[in-house]
């Protein structure tokens, strides 16, 4: 069974914690430190972000990781040259988040065939259509038992995340909100209403909720209402001050508990 299906299937009543970290950065190098750091510390699945130029969904935080992993040398040849070092050494699911242009660049069925052999679970591509992930991704992605997570966000309409729900699997990523990721010190009565709505839809796919979880505040309301939370900025802004995994785990949690 796949590693994302496996996590849920195994962990239906637990509020489930993932993190984004964009790979090299801070270092080149640290990437398979980052992540055997985060499984050690209870994390219960990795969104590794692939750098790229123009990451038209991410905030500041985000953007300025990703110019420095590029800066540092990092690209999708090494870092699956990098994640094949660790995988018999990590059991957690791995995902991995980039836009489609470096995808493309790589060949979408060598990217697969990639992923497979470097231990990668799935994928999240935020600027794929949808159409073109149906006709073109989703068969190569089925080929090597890929996951591919779909993201909906407060604007997508019912029938829109009814037709996501009956065409992907793995999990659903429900964005907070529409605007860009970055932290957020508590979910508006808006988006409170949105994760409502969305769990009176009884989806068949799991859901996790990301973007603007930061604190004690954001991250219950994300796991009452969702599978789990995802959080990036907050952890790539520790990650970068302390250059240490361990220390920007233990801000993390701390931050959590506020």
């Amino acid at each position: 069974m796949n590693k994302i299906n496996q996590l849920f299937a195994n962990n239906k009543d637990k509020k489930l914690l993932s993190l984004y970290f964009c790979a090299g950065c801070p270092t080149l190098e640290g990437t398979g430190d980052v992540i055997k750091t985060m499984e050690r510390r209870g994390i219960a699945m990795i969104e590794v972000g692939i750098p790229f130029s123009d990451p038209l969904a991410d905030g500041p935080v985000i953007q300025s990781a990703a110019t420095q992993a590029l800066k540092n040398g990092m690209n999708l040849k090494t870092l699956f040259a990098q994640l094949k070092e660790i995988k018999d050494e990590v059991q957690i699911p791995l995902v991995l988040m980039g836009y489609l242009n470096p995808i493309l660049h790589y060949g979408i069925e060598a990217f697969c065939q990639s992923c497979v052999e470097s231990g990668v679970s799935g994928m999240i591509i935020p600027d794929l259509p949808f159409k073109d992930y149906q006709d073109i991704v989703k068969p190569i992605a089925d080929k090597y038992d890929l996951r591919v997570i779909m993201l909906i966000t407060p604007e997508t309409s019912e029938e829109r995340i009814r037709f996501i729900d009956d065409n992907t699997d793995g999990f659903i990523y429900m964005v907070s909100s529409a605007a860009i990721t970055g932290a957020q010190k508590s979910f508006d009565d808006a988006k409170q209403e949105y994760f409502r709505r969305i769990n009176a839809m009884n989806l068949r796919n799991p859901r996790m909720i990301g973007f603007g979880i930061s604190n004690k505040q954001t991250l219950e309301a994300a796991q009452n209402n969702a599978a789990g939370a995802i959080i990036g900025s907050k952890f790539v802004t520790l990650l970068n001050e302390s250059q240490n995994a361990d220390e920007a785990l233990d801000k993390l949690f701390a931050a959590l508990e506020q």
